[in-house]
C-alpha cells in the first residue's frame, strides 16, 4: 500500500514537499515514482528512482525544479517541488514496483497510491 501526503495550495514560485510511505511488512519496491494527472493529461511521468537513488529520472518539464529522494530504511519516497508553476497543478500519484528496473511509464508500475492534490495559483 502506498500513501501520499503533502499536497495543498501554493502560489506560483512557491514550494511543496510530497511524501509517500510504502506500508506493509513484505512490500519493498525496487523502483518508485511520481506521476501526475489532470483532466487533460492522463498519468504523466514526473520522476522516478531506484531503492538506492543511484538511478534517477525526471521529466523535462520538472528537471531543475523538482528533486526526488528515497529513504529506503523508512520505505519513503519524497518529492521536493520548488518554483512551482500553474502548469504543475495536478493530482500527484506515488507508484512502486518490485521489478529490478526503473521505468518512466505508468505501465512499469504495479502499485499505486490514491494521490494528493497540488494546486498552484498564479
Amino acid at each position: 500500500q502506498l500513501d501520499e501526503s503533502g499536497g495543498g495550495l501554493v502560489q506560483a514560485g512557491g514550494s511543496l514537499r510530497l511524501s509517500c510511505v510504502a506500508s506493509g511488512q513484505t512490500f519493498t519496491p525496487y523502483a518508485m515514482a511520481w506521476f501526475r494527472q489532470t483532466p487533460e493529461i492522463e498519468r504523466e511521468f514526473v520522476s522516478a528512482n531506484d531503492w538506492s537513488g543511484a538511478i534517477t529520472y525526471y521529466s523535462d518539464s520538472v528537471k531543475g525544479r523538482f528533486t526526488i529522494s528515497r529513504d529506503s530504511a523508512k520505505n519513503t519516497l519524497n518529492l521536493q517541488m520548488n518554483d512551482l508553476k500553474p502548469e504543475d497543478a495536478a493530482k500527484y500519484f506515488c507508484a512502486g514496483d518490485r521489478r529490478l528496473r526503473v521505468g518512466q511509464s505508468y505501465h512499469d508500475f504495479n502499485y499505486w497510491g490514491r494521490g494528493t492534490q497540488v494546486t498552484v495559483s498564479s
